[in-house]
């Protein structure tokens, strides 16, 4: 495989960082795309080509897209990765936030895709391959944006597959569980701020609770078992429509599929009393 050109978005840190190292100890060429250029020094010290690009940015998802195709002529496999989750209630959460949350997690991963897909038709080849998240098959309080944005992920998904498999073209979709990154982080700061000291700050606080404890250091699966995915993916002529990998995400997806809603709710409101 080595020769085959790669772009992974979302690449400073976590899933994103970890698969370009793979990939790059495999002989792909990889570029890397992020806001935080500074956060992907290591990788191109490692052969990555880094490309500053806000996903919710046109232009920078232009540039981007023309410079992987300028500088090598093809791209081979489109790794959306870039996405974040917005954390808070239905009631409380702004619809300018909202907005922003499909325009990472939705809009600007359909942006880059739609750029690419030509220069893949041309080839008769080409993977997108995409991380979703087990909250695209689950529901959760304070998590409508977040949960809705993934949902909308695997549908849009689903319809890409069937569009361009006549050229050549797989669509793959990654589910991870409970991940080591900086999930917790990142998502537990706009909870609080958006939920917590209101009429929900009874389940921002537990929901607060579980996502420290579900991160915390050795509670969750390395970034590692996201990538060996990633790249089983690309490497497979028969690539899987999904890959649900990490902590607790086979036993949450099969749940989602075989418990009625109610009986998923008592599920799920059991683990944020």
């Amino acid at each position: 495989m080595s020769g085959k050109v790669v772009l992974i978005t979302g690449a400073s840190a976590g899933i994103g960082k970890e698969t370009a190292k793979k990939l790059l100890a495999e002989g792909y060429i990889v570029y890397t795309a992020a806001r935080r250029l500074e956060s992907m020094r290591d990788l191109q010290e490692l052969g990555a080509i880094a490309v500053q690009m806000d996903i919710s940015r046109q232009e920078d998802i232009e540039a981007c897209a023309a410079k992987v195709i300028g500088e090598q002529g093809r791209i081979d496999v489109l790794f959306n990765n870039a996405g974040f989750a917005l954390y808070g209630s239905i009631e409380e959460v702004s619809l300018e936030d909202a907005r922003y949350q499909f325009e990472v997690n939705l809009f600007g991963l359909a942006e880059i895709t739609r750029l690419v897909l030509p220069h893949m038709r041309k080839q008769g080849s080409g993977k997108i391959i995409s991380t979703s998240s087990v909250a695209g098959k689950m529901h959760s309080p304070l998590g409508g944006w977040y949960h809705a944005s993934k949902h909308a992920l695997e549908g849009w998904s689903d319809c890409l597959r069937v569009e361009v498999k006549p050229f050549g073209i797989d669509v793959v979709v990654i589910e991870p569980g409970s991940i080591d990154t900086e999930f917790a982080q990142v998502s537990g700061s706009p909870l609080l701020r958006n939920s917590g000291n209101g009429p929900y700050r009874k389940q921002a606080q537990a929901l607060s609770n579980l996502h420290r404890s579900s991160y915390k250091p050795g509670a969750a699966s390395p970034p590692s078992v996201v990538a060996d995915a990633v790249v089983k993916a690309i490497r497979s002529e028969k690539p899987r429509t999904r890959y649900a990998v990490g902590k607790m995400a086979k036993p949450s997806v099969a749940m989602a599929r075989l418990l009625s809603d109610k009986a998923m709710d008592r599920v799920i409101m059991g683990m944020v009393k």
